[in-house]
């Protein structure tokens, strides 16, 4: 199962990838979660400690091993775009309660389509993990649709997209799914986030198609407070795991149909 979460910034991202990771783990599944947002805060999410955050750089930060890996430097235009990335998820990833974090950043450029050398390796990262492993991936992804726009997300069995009951988020679920589809990847679920009452409920409803909609979660202070205390959510806030955990379970149920009848794998296929 390979998972690109995604929505606007601050609809709950972060919550809803690391519930979603400890939920595997504690199933036995190999999880490895992927932070793609450049203010990396999935694995304090996840609960990791922070001696062991503060040890850890973003793979787009560290330049040497881009020069390394992709023979691109200053007096070089030219660098390869199939570099070595095979062992970078075990070398540079940090694994605590059962999860495999690896922090990749974004690229920061003024032009979605980037090609640098930082956007190729990222993309052959993430792509080597989609395609190479049987792992359970779940990528954070960065707010916006940027990476859409770069490719980075080609190959991904499913995308989530977290919204809050609002026009704006609605509009974001809806150009995800359009950008996903032309990467191959039909399956684009929803999960609406900080819902306060029936009317929010009903709000999300009549604007998600029901078979892309996976379920709400009710706006929780103590998510909030998780997130104060520099905790994870998950067991923190039994109410908001409780409610994970049954979007998790119709997800597979979704995702298990979906791979039966060969959907969602147009783009991996090609790739591979």
């Amino acid at each position: 199962m390979k998972i690109a979460v995604t929505g606007k910034g601050g609809v709950g991202k972060t919550t809803v990838s690391a519930v979603l990771a400890r939920l595997y783990a504690e199933e036995g599944k190999k999880v490895f979660a992927v932070d793609v947002d450049p203010d990396a805060n999935l694995g304090l999410a996840l609960g990791f400690p922070e001696e062991v955050l503060e040890s850890m750089v973003p793979i787009s930060k560290m330049r040497r091993l881009v020069e390394e890996r992709t023979g691109a430097d200053k007096s070089n235009t030219f660098y390869k775009v199939n570099p070595k990335v095979d062992d970078i998820p075990e070398t540079y990833g940090k694994e605590y309660n059962g999860v495999r974090l690896l922090l990749l950043g974004t690229v920061e450029t003024a032009g979605g389509g980037c090609v640098c050398p930082e956007n190729v390796m990222l993309k052959r990262i993430i792509n080597n993990l989609v395609l190479h492993r049987d792992d359970i991936v779940i990528l954070d992804m960065e707010a916006g649709l940027e990476h859409l726009g770069r490719g980075t997300t080609e190959g991904m069995d499913q995308f989530i997209v977290v919204i809050e009951p609002g026009a704006r988020s609605v509009q974001t679920y809806r150009n995800v799914k359009r950008l996903a589809e032309g990467l191959g990847v039909k399956a684009v679920k929803v999960i609406a986030n900080k819902v306060r009452d029936e009317e929010d409920e009903k709000f999300v409803r009549s604007r998600i198609p029901e078979e892309d909609f996976l379920g709400c979660i009710h706006y929780s202070a103590e998510v909030i407070e998780a997130d104060r205390e520099g905790e994870s959510p998950y067991g923190f806030s039994q109410a908001a795991t409780g409610e994970i955990l049954q979007i998790k379970k119709k997800f597979d149920e979704m995702a298990e149909r979906a791979a039966g009848g060969g959907e969602n794998r147009v783009g991996r296929k090609a790739e591979a």
